[in-house]
């Protein structure tokens, strides 16, 4: 891995968990991408599906030294894209600079709330 990351990373591991009012955590599926440079990363984001076309080339930016979280199951954190509950789906993150990209879920749908993240693989 470059110093400060990759500029590309997948995941292929996303299905958004249903959503349950059982307790105070929400469901849900988070992309967090950190980026350690000096320069703003422009960074696209391309969302592949098992049963339609892909929704390619999402803008996002992120800071210089900063980190974001983008909840994937907000349309306002990525470009408005609307991913269904418990639809298979991969993501590709790409930047202008090297990043570190981490995925997160949360599981709410049994009374043992289980939460695990994950780095992609890179390139």
């Amino acid at each position: 891995m470059a110093k400060g990351g990759a500029k590309t990373w997948y995941f292929s591991d996303g299905y958004l968990p249903e959503k349950n009012n059982s307790g105070i955590m929400e469901a849900h599926e988070a992309l967090m991408l950190f980026n350690t440079s000096q320069k703003d990363a422009d960074v696209k984001l391309d969302v592949f599906f098992s049963d339609r076309e892909p929704v390619k080339n999402i803008p996002i930016k992120v800071g210089k030294e900063r980190i974001i979280a983008l909840r994937l199951d907000n349309p306002a954190d990525i470009g408005g894209l609307t991913i269904p509950c418990l639809t298979q789906y991969a993501l590709r993150i790409r930047s202008n600079h090297p990043i570190i990209a981490q995925f997160g879920r949360l599981d709410t749908t049994q009374n043992n709330m289980a939460y695990y993240g994950s780095n992609g693989f890179y390139e």
